[in-house]
């Protein structure tokens, strides 16, 4: 498959095109054809090593390789189809269209990604594209994460999870 790759850090130019194995897909994984990728601001963060915050350099580094980056494909907010699962998949079918994120594991530059199925995915509404889909996530995600530091999750909980299943069933 074909893949947008870094393996230095440093400026745009530093991206580029090739092609990489396909995902294997464990047990409990499923596997999508990537349609539409969010590209954000922590990607060029993650590409250029260049952060707002400054003592934070070291251990990001640490996590994300010393020398050169552990994982050459950034991205990490995605809209796209189900194309296989793992023998232990329940949550989605082939064919099913879904949005979410991949989480730490990034990979989403790239035309195939396997995740597991418990992670932040979702079915696509009907009415809504891949593109539409795609830039859903980091807001979404974000947002939900502001309420329950607020401790307004109790509020908000009965509310958001009715409309969700309306919305997705």
């Amino acid at each position: 498959m074909k893949a947008v790759t870094y393996h230095v850090y440093g400026a745009p130019e530093a991206l580029g095109l090739e092609g990489v194995p396909n995902p294997e897909p464990k047990e409990n994984e499923i596997l999508i054809r990537i349609h539409v990728a969010e590209v954000t601001k922590a990607d060029s963060e993650l590409r250029s090593f260049q952060f707002p915050v400054k003592w934070f350099w070291l251990p990001l580094r640490i996590a994300t390789g010393l020398r050169r980056p552990r994982q050459p494909i950034l991205g990490s907010y995605f809209a796209g189809e189900v194309v296989y699962l793992g023998y232990s998949t329940h949550s989605f079918k082939v064919g099913d269209r879904g949005f979410g994120s991949s989480q730490l594991r990034a990979g989403v530059y790239s035309e195939y990604l396997s995740l597991p199925e418990n992670y932040t995915i979702a079915l696509l509404p009907k009415n809504l594209s891949y593109n539409e889909a795609a830039a859903v996530p980091l807001g979404g995600l974000n947002a939900w994460h502001f309420l329950r530091r607020a401790r307004m999750e109790a509020l908000f909980s009965p509310l958001i999870a009715n409309r969700a299943y309306k919305t997705f069933s």
